[in-house]
């Protein structure tokens, strides 16, 4: 009798990995998805605060888009205000291995502009 028990029991081991592994791959894709994501995201902010310090420096707009594009995802988006005493510039980035769906990732850094030396050298010498 034992015999035919196990013999039933053989089709069962199969039918679950067929069920479980589907589940399983799944599960692997949204933790790799999810990486990429956080590390397109870690992209975004560094992007945003190397442009933001540069424009804080009162680097040229070209040289500031240039800059944040190096260290940004790529394909990414820089955009660069200027107001009257910050600057900001915002990254906005589709990671690449979510292309087909409409989910970007997107992030700003703001800094305060800093004073040249010529241009403190110039007021110096206006009031003298």
């Amino acid at each position: 009798m034992r015999r035919c028990e196990r013999d039933a029991d053989r089709g069962f081991v199969t039918a679950e990995t067929a069920v479980v592994l589907p589940v399983l791959v799944m599960f692997t894709m949204a933790l790799v998805w999810g990486l990429l994501v956080v590390a397109a995201q870690i992209q975004c902010v560094d992007a945003a605060r190397t442009g933001a310090r540069a424009a804080a420096r009162q680097d040229p707009a070209d040289a500031v888009v240039q800059v944040a594009r190096a260290a940004a995802p790529r394909g990414a988006e820089v955009r660069v205000s200027r107001e009257a005493e910050q600057v900001r510039v915002v990254v906005v980035a589709r990671p690449s291995a979510l292309r087909g769906l409409p989910f970007e990732v997107r992030e700003e850094a703001v800094a305060s502009v800093e004073e040249t030396v010529g241009a403190v050298e110039e007021t110096v010498e206006a009031g003298t």
